[in-house]
């Protein structure tokens, strides 16, 4: 259910490549072992093997693989469009997903990490996140929960988000312009994450980017990359609670 791990499956599905997976369990911290992060130091979903080369990061692995396997194409020709392209996917680096987390966890993932567990052992699960950012966002998502500071600027996030992905697709069909890119595929899983929270009424008043999101799902690799990689019990939980 990572929307990391979820870009990437789309991508390999869009380009038709074979691929073996390996399912990490993020609740039980196996991404967060010795073993794990000798491969992903960040100890994050996904990692990518391909010929013994480690990458890491889902961006730079979308574009790894477009570039290694340039026969389907899912980046823009044109240098301008392919400029547009990586503006979007910038984004999700450098705030989008950030605050997917905290939305995702402040409504339903908390109560996955919290159920079962003292506060001492949570403090010890959030102690083996690397990146120092993260650590102190979950410790005090788990500790405030929907009182949590970071919850209100990152819906605000995701209404300026929104906002901008309606304008641009009231001028074309596609967030790079006229052809289906990374962009697109980057972005599908972060509105599919809000339909799991139940909070697409957002988009009742973004009528393009419904739109958008209804020929997302209505392509053939949403089904190998996203539909058959759902967990009911996820499902469940962010339907309850979102």
């Amino acid at each position: 259910m990572s929307t990391c791990a979820q870009k990437v499956r789309l991508t390999l599905a869009e380009k038709k490549l074979e691929w073996e997976g390996h399912h990490m369990d993020l609740r039980k911290g196996e991404t967060r072992t010795d073993e794990y992060k000798k491969l992903n130091p960040a100890a994050v979903v996904p990692t990518l093997i391909d010929d013994n080369t480690v990458i890491c990061e889902s961006t730079v692995i979308m574009e790894y693989l477009d570039d290694a396997y340039p026969e389907i194409p899912v980046r823009p020709v044109d240098a301008k469009a392919r400029a547009r392209m990586r503006a979007w996917t910038k984004q999700l680096d450098e705030g989008v997903h950030a605050a997917t987390a905290t939305v995702s966890t402040v409504n339903a993932f908390r109560f996955q990490w919290t159920e079962g567990r003292t506060w001492d052992e949570i403090e010890e699960l959030v102690a083996k996140i690397p990146d120092a950012a993260r650590r102190e966002r979950s410790l005090e998502i788990f500790k405030n929960g929907i009182e949590s500071k970071f919850y209100l600027p990152a819906l605000m996030r995701f209404e300026k988000l929104f906002t901008d992905m309606e304008a641009c697709l009231e001028v074309d069909p596609w967030l790079a312009g006229d052809t289906y890119s990374l962009a697109d595929i980057a972005y599908t899983p972060y509105l599919t994450r809000y339909d799991h929270l139940q909070a697409l009424g957002v988009l009742d008043k973004r009528p393009h980017l419904s739109d958008w999101y209804e020929r997302v799902k209505a392509r053939p690799n949403y089904a190998k990359g996203i539909g058959e990689w759902l967990n009911d019990k996820y499902l469940v939980l962010m339907k309850e609670k979102g």
